[in-house]
Order: C-alpha cells, then sequence, then structure tokens
C-alpha cells in the first residue's frame, strides 16, 4: 500500500501537466486537450504513488499494467511517459499526431515504450484490461498457484481509464459483466464521469445510472466526486484511498466513479464539447495558464525541479522492482521446471517435441475440419500448456474444449458439465463475441499465455474490430470460426458466410486459413503456432468432409501447393480451391482428365501465406504460361480474381444461401464438379481451346 504524500511540487507538476497537454494540442492543431487536462491528478497519481512500475524496465514481468480506454485522450498517457522517464522527450511531446512521431493521435502497442495496448476504438481498452486480468490469474495457477494471496510474484494489478464513450460502447458491458462474473479482484477501473463527448453534454444520449450498472455486475464500486460540494475540488488524497480500497479488495474487480470538469480549469472552454476534441485557441490557453499561476507567453515549459520531482518515481520503481527480484529468484530456485517453462513461454517459443503430438489422420475417412481442430487442440494441449480458449457459448459446435481440462471460474460458478477453479484452462464467454475479441487481445498482450477463441464464422462479424485491432497489434491470437460456409446446411442464410471470408482476408496482417480436410487442419494449427507475430483465422467445416491423399504440411505452410498434378505433368487448366471446396476441385479434375483435359489441381488453404512466398515458388503453382485457370469456393469470388486472371473462371456464390440440407444446397447453388469442369471449358474457350468438330456440311 502506497503512502500518501502531495507537495507544492505535486501540485506544480499537475498544472505542468495540463499547460503540457494544451501546448501539444495548440501546436498539432487537432486533438483532445480537455481530458488530459481534468484526468491529469489522477494520471500523475497513478504514475508517481499508486501503481507499481519502473521505467527503466518497461518489459518487467512483475509491473502493473496501465491501459488507457479513453485512447483519445493518448496525452494522459504520453506526458505521463515523459514526466516518468519511459524515454518519451519534451520533443516528442511537441511532435504529437505528427508524421512518424512517438505520440500518434491514439496510443500505439509496439510503437511507443510504455504503452501497454493500441486504444482509440472505444471500449476496446476496458475489454484489453479484463483480458490481461484473467490472464494475470492464469499465469499465476501455471506457475505459481499455491503461493499466498499476495505474495507470489506473479501477483499484480491491472489499471485502466475510462470514458463515457468505453462506458456507452455494448462491448464494455459484455467484457464488464465477464469481470464481474470471474471476480477479477486484480482490476481496477476508473470512470471519468466529466459529462462531456463530442455532441457537448452527455445528458443528450446518456442517463443510465452507470455505478448501479457496476454494481449489478457484481463489482465493487466508489464514488470520488469532485463536485460535491457545489465547487470543483480536486481531493486527490479521496482518490488515493479509493485506489488504495480497491486494491485491497481482492475478490471484486473494481471500479471508481471519479466526477471531473473536462477542460478543468480553462475559464471558458471548461465542460463543453469544443474541449474535449479541438485545440482550445492561444487565447483561452493563455487565461487558463495565468489561472495556474504560470507565464502565458511560454510553451513546453517544464521547470527542471518539477522533471527532477517526477523523475524520482524510477527510484520508486527501481526499488519495487529489486524487492520483487528476491521473491522472483527465490520461486526459480523453488521450481526450476515451471522457471524455465515460463521462460520459453515468455519468449513465445514452442517446445522441441511438440509437433510429435499431431494427430494424422487415415486417407478416404470423413472428418469435418472443425472435429479435426478439436482433436489437435486435445492432442497437443499436454505439450503446450500456454495454449487455453473457450467459445462465445458455442463448446459443442466449435469443439474448443480440451477435454480434461478445468474451466476458468470461481468454483462457486462451475456447472456439473463444466467443472473449474479460478486457475482453470478452458474459457466461457457466453454469448459475448465483442466482448471475447478483446479480451483475448488483452490476454495475448499481457504475456505469459496464448489464447483463442471460437465462434461461428458468420459472427466473426461481432469480433472484427478487435480482430482489427489483433493484426494492428500483431498479436499471436487464434480464432475458431466453424460453420464457414453453406454447407452448415439447414440453419439458413442468416447463419451462412458468404461474404466473410474476403471481407476478412482485407484484413491487413490477418491470416485466414481454410483447409480442405483433416491433415491440413492439423498442418494449418501447426504453422498459426508457430507464428508468433500475427493473429489467425481458422474456417472449418459443420460437414464432414473425405480425408485427402496427397496433401502436404509444408504446402500448408506455404499457403497454397500442387495438391494433384496433371496426368502428363503438363496442366492445361488449373483449378484453385480452398476448404470444402477442394474435394469438389478434385472431381471436377476427373472429369475434366476423362475428356482428355489434363487438369492441376491447388489447394490454398491461405492467401496470405501464399503472398509471403518468393516469386519463384508461386510460379511453379500457378505458372504464368497456363492462363486456363478456375477459382472454386462456397463465397463470394472478390479476390479470386487475381489468381485467375482476365481468362479465368471463378465458381462463387454471389447471394445469400438457403435452409436445406447442404448437398442440396451445393447442388442447387452450382457447387459441384460438373459445374467446375463447365467453368474450366469457359477459360480454355476464352483462350482459343474450344474447337468444333467437323460436321459434314
Amino acid at each position: 500500500m502506497s503512502t500518501f504524500e502531495w507537495t507544492d511540487l505535486d501540485k506544480q507538476a499537475v498544472d505542468v501537466v495540463r499547460a503540457l497537454a494544451m501546448d501539444a494540442v495548440e501546436k498539432a492543431g487537432s486533438g483532445h486537450p480537455g481530458t488530459a487536462m481534468s484526468l491529469a491528478p489522477a494520471a500523475y497519481l497513478l504514475f508517481q504513488r499508486t501503481m507499481r512500475h519502473d521505467p527503466t524496465d518497461p518489459t518487467w514481468a512483475g509491473r502493473d499494467r496501465f491501459v488507457l480506454s479513453c485512447g483519445h485522450s493518448s496525452l494522459t498517457l504520453y506526458i505521463q511517459l515523459y514526466l516518468s522517464g519511459y524515454g518519451l522527450s519534451l520533443d516528442d511531446i511537441k511532435r504529437l499526431r505528427t508524421w512518424d512521431s512517438l505520440t500518434p493521435g491514439h496510443p500505439e502497442h509496439g510503437h511507443t515504450v510504455g504503452v501497454e495496448t493500441t486504444t482509440g476504438p472505444l471500449g476496446q481498452g476496458i475489454g484489453n484490461a479484463v483480458g490481461m486480468a484473467m490472464a494475470a490469474r492464469r499465469e499465476r495457477g501455471l506457475f505459481d498457484p499455491d503461493a499466498e494471496p499476495g505474495t507470489s510474484p506473479f501477483d499484480h494489478h491491472i489499471w485502466c481509464f475510462v470514458s463515457e464513450g468505453d462506458i456507452e460502447e455494448g462491448v464494455s458491458h459484455e467484457v464488464s459483466a465477464i469481470a464481474g462474473h470471474q471476480k477479477l479482484g486484480n482490476l481496477t477501473v476508473v470512470f471519468d464521469s466529466n459529462h462531456i463527448s463530442i455532441e457537448d453534454d452527455t445528458q443528450i444520449a446518456l442517463s443510465e445510472d452507470v455505478v448501479k450498472r457496476y454494481e449489478a455486475y457484481g463489482w465493487h464500486v466508489q464514488t470520488v466526486d469532485w463536485t460535491q460540494t457545489g465547487e470543483y475540488v480536486e481531493d486527490v488524497r479521496a482518490l488515493h484511498d479509493a485506489l488504495e480500497a480497491a486494491r485491497a479488495e481482492t475478490d471484486k474487480p473494481s471500479f471508481i466513479r471519479l466526477r471531473t470538469i473536462i477542460g478543468w480549469p480553462a475559464p471558458n472552454k471548461q465542460n463543453t464539447g469544443k474541449a474535449h476534441g479541438s485545440a482550445l485557441g492561444g487565447d483561452e490557453v493563455a487565461a487558463t495558464k495565468k489561472v495556474m499561476g504560470q507565464d502565458p507567453e511560454k510553451t513546453f515549459d517544464v521547470p527542471a525541479e518539477v522533471l527532477e520531482h517526477a523523475r524520482q518515481v524510477a527510484e520508486r520503481g527501481r526499488a519495487a522492482h529489486a524487492e520483487w527480484e528476491k521473491s522472483y529468484a527465490d520461486w526459480r530456485l523453488a521450481n526450476e521446471e515451471r522457471a524455465a517453462e515460463f521462460d520459453r513461454i515468455s519468449k513465445r517459443q514452442l517446445p522441441a517435441d511438440w509437433t510429435s503430438a499431431l494427430p494424422e489422420f487415415e486417407v478416404g475417412a470423413s472428418v469435418a475440419t472443425r472435429k479435426a481442430s478439436g482433436e489437435v487442440l486435445n492432442a497437443i494441449a499436454p505439450f503446450l500448456p500456454e495454449l487455453w480458449g473457450g467459445s462465445a457459448d458455442l463448446a459443442e459446435s466449435n469443439l474448443t474444449t480440451i477435454k480434461g481440462e478445468p474451466s476458468f471460474i470461481p468454483e462457486e460458478y462451475q456447472t456439473k458439465e463444466f467443472p473449474g477453479n479460478r486457475y482453470g484452462r478452458t474459457l466461457h464467454f457466453g454469448i459475448r463475441e465483442h466482448g471475447m475479441g478483446a479480451i483475448l487481445n488483452g490476454i495475448a498482450l499481457h504475456g505469459g499465455t496464448r489464447p483463442y477463441g471460437g465462434t461461428f464464422l458468420v459472427f466473426s462479424d461481432y469480433m472484427r474490430p478487435a480482430v482489427r485491432l489483433a493484426a494492428l497489434m500483431k498479436l499471436p491470437v487464434t480464432y475458431v470460426w466453424t460453420h464457414d460456409s453453406i454447407g452448415l446446411g439447414e440453419d439458413g442464410p442468416t447463419h451462412q458466410p458468404v461474404e466473410h471470408l474476403w471481407a476478412l482476408r482485407a484484413i491487413p496482417g490477418l491470416d485466414v486459413v481454410r483447409p480442405g480436410d483433416a491433415n491440413e487442419t492439423a498442418a494449418a494449427w501447426k504453422t498459426v503456432l508457430e507464428h508468433n507475430d500475427r493473429p489467425a483465422a481458422l474456417a472449418l467445416t459443420r460437414q464432414n468432409l473425405r480425408v485427402l491423399e496427397g496433401t502436404s504440411a509444408e504446402g500448408v505452410a506455404r499457403g497454397g501447393y500442387v495438391l494433384r498434378e496433371a496426368s502428363n505433368g503438363q496442366p492445361l487448366v488449373i483449378l484453385i480451391a480452398t476448404g470444402s471446396e477442394v474435394e469438389i476441385a478434385l472431381d471436377g479434375r476427373d472429369v475434366l482428365e476423362s475428356q482428355g483435359i489434363p487438369t492441376r489441381v491447388v489447394s490454398m488453404p491461405c492467401v496470405e501465406w501464399f503472398h509471403g512466398q518468393d516469386s519463384a515458388y508461386r510460379a511453379t503453382v500457378l505458372p504464368s504460361d497456363v492462363k486456363a485457370r478456375v477459382a472454386v469456393e462456397a463465397g463470394i469470388a472478390l479476390g479470386w480474381r487475381e489468381f485467375v486472371g482476365d481468362a479465368g473462371e471463378v465458381v462463387s456464390l454471389e447471394h445469400f444461401g438457403a435452409s436445406a440440407p447442404y448437398k442440396t444446397l451445393y447442388e442447387q447453388f452450382g457447387l459441384t464438379a460438373e459445374r467446375v469442369a463447365a467453368a474450366a471449358k469457359a477459360s480454355l474457350a476464352k483462350l482459343g481451346f474450344d474447337k468444333g468438330e467437323t460436321t459434314g456440311n
């Protein structure tokens, strides 16, 4: 517990923060000064007194984490990183929102030291914070489960600032409900209740009692109101006491409603929408500096004594770090095997022998790729303790449950079907896909484990904002998206993804993998797990597919490969297919070969991996001199035009599906071997290979 101390230098430092926020936005010509001004005391208190961190070692495993969910107020974080000594300079603050600066408009993980996650899309940050808190508990369960509360080197806290905008976004409900249900006592959220957003007074759109909402979730709730006396009084001690009470509450997540006035103490623009998202203007900045006793003629003015005082947090951080190192060293001595595992997982390395566990499926068998995925997960689970995850209430359909492993749940909430404990392995997100996506990102960002999450492919729409951020941050999150086409059949068009594959392939940095059979599925999991710098989506079938002869794990890893060569080794036409349509392409090849047309079949489970190969390899798979091509996939054609060229054809689905048995749907919508063969002939005809026969006339 930190002792409260608030000197004149601390008060002066807070006003310096406010001035820097105004100056930076004024210089940039755009930005969000108001919240950075009103949150200045809270942010400074957290970084200087409350949070356990070491600016000289920003990746210290024992540190607390801070998430600025209201990422538009990026200066709230940047200025604290500068004052604390994380490496940001005053020049970096001056370069806010400019090309190639370390202070972009919203905080970006991996770009600026000390930024734990990329925030900006509102609500995502609180989801990340919930994921971090869950990951911290799982990590403790893996490496130090028997330690008394508060004594483990894996005990640390997650702190998160949120705004009204975060609270209004629906994803905040999903993740907050999960956090309350999970009793995440290592999480504290500070809600900056300033009643202002871009459209000015939030009363225009927000009227629920947010405090009661969080009480209903099962959170420990406190209110600190700096307006309660009728005048604005920044009672920093009250906030300090609330933060410490939150840290002391270990059986519930904590929610602190902090009532502030945005833009304080700007005399004319405080408490206005203009203070939220635009520069205050030179006159207002000067007037505000006068109110704070600063020279209005000076910009970016940081008195040496203020900076020296603030930088003392690094000394406190190093002391806390050194104390932690003692307990960490003792733990390593007592747990050599666990320590070795922790080292491996921290580096995102895989154990040497894990691939020996991958199952092999018998050629000719009939296996849905979702079932193959489930078998892969269960086979490799003993080798990869860091791998954990679950489903958005679709475990029986996604087959994401690792058998024999307890659920991650407070013991009082375990069920007959899913027994478990707080350190369990199987996650249950409920029907909260968007929240699941944000939480998975937080788990991956925290480190110590590696997450996956499942739902139907069609419901990836609910997850897309979080998936996009995973790609932006290059996080190794795996999505198990099953029921990947009209092949799910009777549930009908609401559940049958049509546009989703190419919509997801449009996200830069996301690997979309649609294996063609069970063995390709095993190879896909292997390749996904070998990549530790990007998210991946497995698009898997509900319906059984025959296990194909000639599949190649190396070919899958390359994204596309020759599954079946033309009978004479010199193809006249190439058929390209993914997922359940690979066997249709193979049957189409048989039709064409029986008619004397040499045909190659290319399985392309991952367009992104194929694009990543060198041009020489790509040319061996798709030689430029074979221009007659057909792509076949049970979805919209869109990106396949790139692969088939001007003379090529695409056997696709340019409309929604229907409710019927899947075989009927494939037949009625023309996803058949005969249609593929006809498309190949059409492509050949465009190239002049369609020669008639003498009729005798």
